[in-house]
């Protein structure tokens, strides 16, 4: 490459640099700072970080599927909540009845959900089956899934990863294209039941179940 050619490289000015280096920091410290002790699992406590393709639902959308799987999980119930953190932290906030009877795990490659104590599990899809020994097989009575990215790959091992620890019941949240793809790999069928995002998605994004759901 000539010196010309290095000379035609875009550089950013010391302004920016300094403001994407407070961005990275403050995606990696965990919990917003800003937010009270009382709220740390309020939706949006963590916030959505593009680089890990994630997008919060809304804490409608949040508390319906929260609603949903402490009903089918029951009295004493598992529930997995796999790349599906906004799920889990309605769950824990206590404000769904009956999610005082149910436990509930968060399975997420972002670290910083690991403020959440032994309910978190490091999970990387890429590896579905690369869980701790404290995840047993098929131990969870209801697992509810939201592959981070739109392709068949992913959903793919993340399929993997819910038969592993399902006990029967699934509820996975992804773009209506996967819909196919989904019912080959886990029996699912589409819900009339419209998920939203706090931020609008270019894709229609649908829930799937194998069981009768009153999201259906």
């Amino acid at each position: 490459m000539s010196d010309s050619d290095d000379d035609g490289v875009p550089t950013l000015s010391a302004h920016t640099l300094a403001a994407l280096q407070e961005f990275y920091s403050e995606t990696r410290t965990g919990l917003d700072h800003s937010v009270q002790p009382s709220d740390q699992f309020a939706v949006g406590a963590v916030e959505e970080d593009w680089r890990m393709s994630q997008f919060w639902y809304s804490d409608e959308t949040a508390a319906r599927l929260a609603e949903e799987v402490v009903r089918e999980a029951g009295e004493g119930g598992r529930i997995a909540c796999v790349s599906a953190p906004s799920v889990y932290q309605k769950l824990k906030q206590g404000v769904v009845g009956g999610s005082d009877r149910v436990s509930a795990v968060v399975l997420e490659y972002d670290r910083r959900f690991a403020a959440y104590g032994e309910d978190f599990v490091y999970y990387d899809y890429n590896q579905p089956l690369s869980l701790p020994a404290v995840v047993a097989p098929r131990s969870f009575d209801v697992v509810l899934a939201d592959p981070p990215y739109l392709s068949e790959e992913c959903l793919s091992k993340v399929a993997e990863t819910i038969k592993y620890l399902s006990k029967g019941k699934v509820l996975l949240c992804t773009g209506a294209i996967m819909e196919k793809l989904a019912g080959e790999l886990l029996g699912v069928t589409m819900c009339s039941f419209l998920p939203k995002h706090n931020r609008n998605l270019s894709n229609e994004f649908r829930c799937f179940v194998n069981y009768p759901s009153r999201l259906s």
